[in-house]
């Protein structure tokens, strides 16, 4: 049932995840610019939003623009000047040729395995190339997803005050925390990390742009937005390795030397944010260290893919806290515990 379900549950929680991400910028909008109607204050959040994007879009445009056409004639001078004698010695290659010419194709390609592999992956591409096709369902799927969102971060507020009448009454101040604890964790966590994103793209681009490469600033922005996931730039590091080929084709330089100002990036880059922004901008607000965090999106990756990451945080923020409250501290009596969480709520309500 999840397996047929996975396409349509993927745009709810996408859109999920962002309703949750922009409702502090809704609230903010109701309390500090008095647009006490949510509706009015959801669609000028959107707007904002939408906004930034395409402004960002447009500022970036031209240099973008001139980076794209820089490496794709670098990619056409290095196509036509390619010799693979300055990448592999000629003794590798008669060697390669050699060995290839005693491969039994034949043989191979009648081998089970080989031929079960090869029924397994035709399915597989056909689809890609299907799924590339059907631009108008992608383009339905956003839309959606997009109302999906608009309905989210109005109800979002109603979906609160409900919660708590859904639980029975036995039951319902140790849910109630855990689901104070998960909301806690993910704002800190959100927050802290796209503010580490935003300053690891920047220096990936000042950086990539210092050494020349090519799409220097693109790349970098990338790479920033594939950081809202701990240490997923490293997805990065193939197609800079081609844009390096092709800066060294365009400007003459080696090879070895544009691949080591790459690495000297990466290396750089890294440690300002696991030595310096990190420790300060996250520190111990999430509970839980970068490599759980990625340990945490391995595991509900593995089980459930892009929902599974995308519910991972909360998942494991509910794990973590019901163990502190309710087996670490299981000597704590259940008064102790009622006072502590009456003490929480009178202080939300007196910050609110």
């Amino acid at each position: 049932m999840f397996n047929r379900l996975y396409g349509v549950l993927l745009p709810f929680f996408v859109s999920l995840l962002l309703a949750y991400i922009l409702d502090p910028i809704v609230v903010f909008f109701q309390t500090k610019c008095r647009l006490r109607n949510r509706v009015l204050a959801v669609m000028v959040t959107l707007v904002l939003f939408i906004g930034v994007a395409v402004g960002a879009v447009f500022a970036l445009r031209q240099p973008v623009r001139a980076q794209v056409q820089a490496a794709w004639q670098g990619f056409e001078n290095f196509a036509a000047t390619f010799d693979i004698n300055n990448y592999v010695s000629p003794e590798t290659q008669e060697k390669f040729l050699s060995w290839t010419k005693e491969l039994n194709w034949e043989e191979i390609l009648m081998d089970p395995e080989v031929t079960q592999t090869i029924k397994d992956i035709v399915p597989t591409v056909a689809n890609w190339i299907t799924g590339g096709l059907s631009w108008l369902s992608e383009l339905v799927v956003v839309f959606i997803g997009l109302l999906y969102l608009i309905f989210l971060m109005i109800d979002l507020p109603n979906i609160r005050k409900k919660v708590p009448g859904l639980i029975p009454s036995k039951y319902r101040m140790q849910v109630m925390t855990l689901l104070k604890d998960m909301d806690r964790n993910m704002n800190a966590y959100f927050h802290g990390q796209a503010l580490i994103a935003t300053c690891v793209g920047v220096l990936f681009a000042i950086g990539f742009t210092i050494t020349g490469m090519p799409m220097g600033i693109a790349m970098g922005l990338i790479i920033g937005v594939l950081n809202m996931v701990p240490y997923m730039q490293a997805l990065g590091i193939p197609p800079c390795i081609i844009l390096c080929l092709i800066q060294s084709a365009q400007t003459g330089q080696p090879v070895w030397m544009t691949l080591l100002f790459m690495a000297l990036v990466f290396i750089v880059v890294q440690s300002i944010q696991d030595l310096v922004l990190t420790p300060k901008i996250m520190g111990n607000v999430t509970g839980m260290s970068p490599a759980a965090i990625l340990l945490s999106l391995s595991i509900w990756g593995a089980l459930f893919g892009v929902i599974g990451m995308i519910i991972a945080l909360p998942m494991t923020t509910l794990i973590v806290s019901y163990y502190k409250h309710y087996i670490a501290n299981r000597g704590v009596s259940s008064r102790a515990r009622q006072a502590e969480y009456r003490g929480r709520l009178r202080g939300r309500f007196n910050n609110e």
